[in-house]
């Protein structure tokens, strides 16, 4: 008996082995998917940081024109934005996530949006690289009114008034011809607005 023992030691010698190094190897897969994970994390929350931060832009400079159709043009199209301050925000925000920013950079399909790359930090062996792309779509369009007078027809004299009379300025007709969303949207001129950034333009992850 103390002979099969003896033989059967070096199998469970074996066997453990084998077991340990099956565990070892799940733990780095395991560990090299979460790095994995992580990283991708990472550039998701990048590429959106900077797409948000382009959206506010958007909205913030279109405030300054709002009463002004004739400069709209610019947002409506999602262009007037200042990139690099986009960029800074999705380099904070890979930050906050264990990352740092390789790059951030417009869309190659020709779409408004962001392509970043990020890697995260920590020991070399356990870096990972992952990117990510998002999408600022404008979700608003604009028609002109049409003029409501023939502009080849003369204006007719003003009917005389006397000086009590008509010396305040003209009220400003309110802004219409918006859509949002789907929604109309009319601008008082008194009390100008827009819509919320999230119905002027959709961010999202590209596919």
């Amino acid at each position: 008996m103390s002979g099969d023992e003896g033989q059967a030691f070096p199998v469970y010698v074996a066997v453990i082995a084998g077991l340990l190094f099956l565990a070892f190897a799940y733990f780095l897969v395991g560990q090299a998917a979460l790095t994995r994970n992580g990283a991708q994390t990472a550039a998701d929350a990048a590429a959106l940081a900077a797409a948000q931060d382009a959206r506010e832009q958007l909205r913030d400079g279109w405030n300054e024109v709002i009463l002004n159709p004739g400069q709209w043009d610019r947002f409506l199209q999602g262009e007037a934005y200042i990139r690099a301050s986009a960029c800074q925000e999705a380099e904070e925000f890979a930050a906050r996530n264990g990352a740092t920013l390789n790059e951030c950079g417009p869309l190659s399909t020709g779409e408004h949006g962001f392509k970043v790359t990020v890697r995260t930090t920590g020991r070399e062996s356990h870096q990972a690289t992952a990117s990510a792309e998002a999408v600022l779509e404008p979700l608003c369009t604009f028609d002109a009114p049409e003029p409501t007078s023939d502009p080849l027809e003369p204006t007719p004299d003003p009917t005389p008034t006397s000086p009590d009379e008509g010396s305040g300025e003209p009220d400003e007709e309110p802004v219409v011809g918006l859509t949002c969303a789907g929604e109309p949207w009319v601008i008082d001129p008194d009390r100008p607005s827009l819509p919320g950034a999230t119905e002027l333009f959709r961010v999202r992850l590209s596919n």
